[in-house]
């Protein structure tokens, strides 16, 4: 169900603390009923009257600061929810535009990995400058402007209710930010690893030779890892079949690189050259088992958490 009385609650219990989110959901929602009904006894239309009865409520905003015992207010609370909302809304994507933008001129010009700091810093400047001018220019309009022009809330500007999603989208995201900063981090690393060798030549962290097969086959698995993400939470919750797909995709990827890196193929043999202790066939073997336990740790823990989720999403 997504009534106009659900996005009204929805809107609402948002903008209060969670812990009261239950009992003020129960005593508003009474109280909504309460209010149409005493309408409707009446004679008049049901939907007509749940109309009436929000419009009457109020904006949800304003309904949950007082909930909450929170001033609505920059300078004076008349234009903080446009003030707000408008703030919200420029930073979500303006400074990350402006970085972005900034970053590949400066790539474009030469400077490399420099780019991307110099594209974080600008974005963050645009950030703070947004909320500056923007909390000054409201602050001026509140003390010497009056809200006569502010158009009055109804219940058509109510979003809809969030749909309850056994996957969240925080998560999706985080999982494909790590998955294709591996796939970047594997590719990046043949070109410049940031360990040069004594005449300044890039030395690779994993064996060159990898690239015949073994490195392409894993970031194959890693793009389909991608696609999997996108796909699960499409679905928008576990299933077996997600489970064993995801298992597959793991050992895919986790078994090739403990093979790689107990029997010394993994790391780039050139690297002896920079790294002495690298030179000890004892300290490669140490590294290599270290490599292989945590992988094997890493995929052991993941399909454990990954079981637990589908049986609660599919009890």
């Amino acid at each position: 169900m997504n009534t106009l009385t659900d996005r009204y609650l929805a809107a609402t219990l948002r903008s209060v603390p969670a812990p009261r989110r239950d009992e003020i959901a129960t005593e508003l929602r009474a109280s909504i009923d309460d209010m149409i009904e005493g309408r409707t006894s009446g004679g008049q239309d049901p939907t007509t009257a749940e109309r009436e009865v929000l419009t009457e409520l109020g904006n949800p905003d304003q309904l949950a600061a007082r909930y909450a015992d929170r001033r609505l207010q920059l300078i004076g609370p008349t234009y903080y929810l446009v003030w707000l909302r408008l703030l919200k809304l420029l930073l979500s994507f303006v400074p990350a535009l402006v970085g972005t933008v900034v970053a590949i001129v400066d790539a474009a010009d030469g400077k490399g990995f420099g780019a991307i700091g110099t594209g974080i810093t600008t974005a963050l400047q645009v950030a703070v400058q947004i909320a500056f001018w923007l909390t000054v220019t409201f602050a001026v309009i509140e003390r010497f402007q009056p809200a006569g022009g502010l158009p009055g809330w109804t219940v058509d500007q109510l979003p809809d209710a969030p749909v309850r999603r056994g996957i969240p989208l925080a998560d999706t995201v985080a999982s494909v930010i790590m998955l294709v900063l591996t796939i970047a981090y594997l590719t990046i690393q043949h070109y410049r690893s940031w360990v040069n060798g004594t005449d300044g030549e890039n030395i690779p962290i994993l064996d060159p030779a990898l690239w015949s097969f073994w490195l392409p086959a894993l970031i194959g698995v890693l793009v389909a890892s991608v696609i999997f993400e996108v796909v699960k939470y499409r679905i928008g919750r576990w299933t077996w079949t997600l489970f064993g797909i995801k298992v597959l995709l793991n050992l895919a990827f986790a078994v090739p690189l403990v093979g790689l890196a107990l029997s010394d193929r993994l790391l780039n043999p050139a690297l002896t050259e920079r790294l002495s202790w690298l030179a000890e066939v004892d300290n490669r073997n140490v590294l290599g088992a270290v490599i292989a336990v945590g992988t094997a740790i890493v995929v052991v823990w993941d399909v454990i958490d990954t079981a637990l989720k589908t049986r609660r999403q599919t009890a």
